[in-house]
């Protein structure tokens, strides 16, 4: 079942970083905030309604315990929120998930895994896709500025904040992932239920704080109901998360690079959804990604 979780995974978070596209002003220095309070809200409503729908029994030791994880993960996504807003000029987003490069790695580096050639394979060409259609990106974006004459200050054209914010996220997740993958599959230090709830509770508070910060500090209006696109990415990120959680718990090694390819499923929406022009290089790597997925779905059934 790993496989059908991280493929459900996959769609989520890629419908979610589609509403995240949408939901991002580049003007709105708080846009970052706004979506942490977004989605942490859901995520504190999910956990609330699963705790009680389950019967479960949370323990507030957990969320110490799986803080670690926690952490990696908020702070790689609060990044990756503030990139959104320089998201035309980055590396783009593929560059980010290509973390579950970093964490198959690490796990398997530490961990050691057999691994049959048909999984290494498919981890590989979705490796190479994903960090193929980064570089495809940026190429179209430099042209696109080319074209239309716009003069941007250097600092946002080259390296510090187009680079920087990718970099930062990829490396984030890319621990956080590996953590997750020992607290839940090398050495089950929690249970996927327990880590669930730690993570939702735990981005919940960090939404209450960011919403103290935004409305009392800084004293800035913010009206929930108002930030539908923001809304639906954080319903799509917790429903992600939820699958997330137990696609980890079976196999780390391999479902962190399949789930970091849930940025080909995101160029693909935008491109029904949004309308955006994907060349046949585009396409191509998109094929490309879906054969390697397909090779994970058929190495999971030898």
């Amino acid at each position: 079942m790993w496989f059908v979780f991280s493929l459900l995974t996959t769609f989520a978070w890629g419908g979610a970083d589609l509403f995240y596209k949408k939901g991002t002003d580049s003007n709105d220095k708080f846009s970052h905030l706004k979506i942490v309070i977004m989605v942490g809200l859901v995520m504190g409503l999910h956990a609330t309604a699963y705790l009680f729908i389950k019967g479960l029994a949370f323990n507030p030791i957990d969320l110490l315990k799986y803080l670690p994880v926690s952490a990696f993960y908020i702070l790689s996504m609060t990044v990756g929120y503030i990139g959104l807003r320089y998201i035309e000029l980055s590396i783009a987003s593929p560059v980010q998930n290509s973390s579950g490069a970093i964490t198959a790695i690490l796990l398997f580096i530490f961990f050691p895994h057999e691994l049959g050639i048909v999984h290494i394979a498919g981890v590989a060409i979705i490796t190479a896709g994903v960090l193929g259609l980064a570089i495809l990106e940026k190429k179209a974006e430099s042209a696109a500025l080319k074209l239309t004459n716009v003069q941007i200050d250097k600092k946002y054209q080259i390296g510090f904040l187009a680079i920087t914010f990718p970099i930062i996220y990829c490396i984030l997740d890319g621990l956080g992932t590996f953590a997750d993958g020992i607290y839940l599959d090398e050495l089950k230090l929690i249970s996927e239920d327990a880590a669930l709830l730690a993570y939702e509770f735990t981005f919940f508070i960090c939404a209450v704080l960011s919403f103290i910060f935004f409305k009392v500090i800084k004293k800035e209006k913010f009206q929930i109901f108002k930030e539908r696109d923001k809304g639906y990415a954080a319903i799509l990120e917790t429903t992600g998360q939820f699958f997330y959680v137990f696609a980890m718990a079976k196999n780390a090694i391999i479902a962190a690079p399949l789930i970091a390819s849930y940025s080909i499923f995101s160029i693909i929406l935008s491109r029904i959804f949004l309308k955006e022009k994907l060349s046949k290089k585009h396409y191509a790597v998109i094929v490309v990604v879906m054969l390697g997925i397909a090779l994970l779905g058929f190495a999971d059934e030898l």
